[in-house]
């Protein structure tokens, strides 16, 4: 059954989500990340999902007090990204307590960099690949580089890569449900990664749909927020009573 992997963005130590990944189109919602983060953690997920606005958009980690403060509060996966532009600052997200790094610029632009960190970190280690118009996007989704995400996955699959999180950014906080197409397809032509969808999900028939097409995980952001995916729902499908088998 696939997974659900809650989001909290961060901007400023409070939880925000980005429309397309504009940083001019923000909602900040009420709730500290913390409460939020044990929330999704009392509901049962095996991971959450974290992404450092600010660091996106620095080059370098801007909200490690509020990534402490969280793994302090719970004791499920946090997987972060975000700033992770140096080994340095990679070796500061999980001192802080991230069990797992998301890497998107580096992988993309410094290819020889991330190599070196799966050899060193392995399955600790997911490459992020948010794309645009078929383009990947770097540094916060500003610019473009000149890769496919293909490409990025079969540059890094010898070297041992077993998690990529692929963003539609043109589905990114729209709730217009996510482009499966995209992820099935990267899921057959790559079977021993596996892909997580991320971008769109908006209820709980997406992932029912999702889970049919045999992917495994998917990021939930806006669509809790906006309580079209309530916690309950968390709860019950991390459970397995609304998996498709069942209904």
């Amino acid at each position: 059954m696939i997974r659900i992997v809650p989001a909290i963005d961060l901007i400023g130590g409070r939880c925000v989500r980005l429309t397309r990944g504009d940083y001019e189109q923000k909602k900040v919602y009420d709730g500290s990340p913390v409460d939020v983060a044990k929330s999704y953690a009392d509901a049962g997920v095996e991971r959450i999902h974290l992404v450092d606005l600010d660091g996106a958009k620095a080059g370098a980690p801007c909200n490690l007090a509020t990534l402490e403060a969280i793994a302090g509060a719970v004791s499920c996966q946090l997987e972060w990204g975000g700033g992770i532009g140096n080994s340095k600052a990679l070796e500061s997200v999980f001192s802080a307590g991230a069990t797992h790094a998301i890497a998107g610029s580096v992988a993309a632009l410094k290819p020889e960099l991330f190599e070196q960190w799966l050899e060193h970190f392995g399955a600790q280690m997911i490459l992020g690949a948010d794309v645009r118009d078929g383009r990947i996007a770097v540094k916060g989704w500003l610019e473009e580089a000149p890769f496919t995400i293909d490409q990025l996955v079969e540059r890094f699959l010898p070297l041992g890569l077993r998690e990529c999180i692929v963003t539609d950014i043109s589905r990114d906080g729209m709730l217009q449900g996510p482009s499966s197409s995209l992820y099935t397809r990267l899921q057959s032509a790559f079977p021993d990664v596996t892909f997580t969808v991320s971008g769109g999900v908006s209820s709980l028939e997406d992932l029912r749909a999702l889970d049919s097409f045999g992917l495994k995980k998917a990021i939930v952001g806006k669509a809790i927020y906006e309580n079209r995916i309530t916690l309950q729902d968390i709860k019950l499908w991390s459970q397995n009573a609304l998996s498709p088998a069942w209904t």
